[in-house]
């Protein structure tokens, strides 16, 4: 089996795990009285043109940024790191985001041309857990195919960050999790 076909396989084995969440865990945030119609999320087929090569940036002195949510109100992040990298044979860049400097996931929030139309109106998630610090010039891989809807999309009852205006891509990112 080549590294791909791998790679696809723990994708398709990750988004059954969680499909299995969703409808059966007591933290699932759809509603109980709408676990009866649910039958699994819906995902952009695998693609590993959306699995990224990105040269890492770390900001030293974090700027704070503040995050609108879904419920009105904001929180607070750190911009710790930024992302660059090409797709579609141009060039991109995504910000990393901490609530704590001791987190270990990089929070990296962000919208594309999919959003609000193919895939949930409030952005999308991912988040990279480095095996150790990152430094300037770090290549990082960022796979697309892992972005996620937030809970609020499911329930109102959760409260999510919206990304912010400087994770807004300017493209199409047609992977991960679709929200129609």
């Amino acid at each position: 089996m080549s590294d791909t076909d791998d790679w696809a396989e723990r994708l398709r084995a990750n988004r059954a795990e969680k499909d299995q969440f969703l409808d059966e865990h007591p933290q699932s945030p759809i509603p109980p009285e709408e676990r009866d119609d649910f039958d699994g999320l819906d995902y952009f087929e695998p693609d590993a043109d959306y699995r990224v090569d990105a040269t890492v940036t770390v900001h030293d002195q974090p700027d704070p940024v503040e995050m609108e949510t879904s419920d009105g109100r904001t929180v607070r992040y750190e911009g710790v790191v930024s992302f660059a990298f090409d797709l579609d044979g141009e060039s991109y860049e995504l910000h990393g985001y901490k609530q704590e400097p001791d987190d270990e996931a990089i929070f990296v929030p962000f919208r594309d041309k999919t959003t609000g139309q193919q895939t949930y109106e409030g952005g999308r998630y991912m988040e990279l857990e480095p095996d150790r610090d990152l430094e300037d010039g770090d290549e990082v891989t960022i796979d697309f195919n892992l972005a996620y809807s937030p809970f609020c999309a499911f329930s109102d009852t959760f409260s999510c960050p919206y990304p912010p205006e400087e994770n807004w891509l300017e493209t199409t990112i047609a992977a991960g999790e679709r929200h129609e």
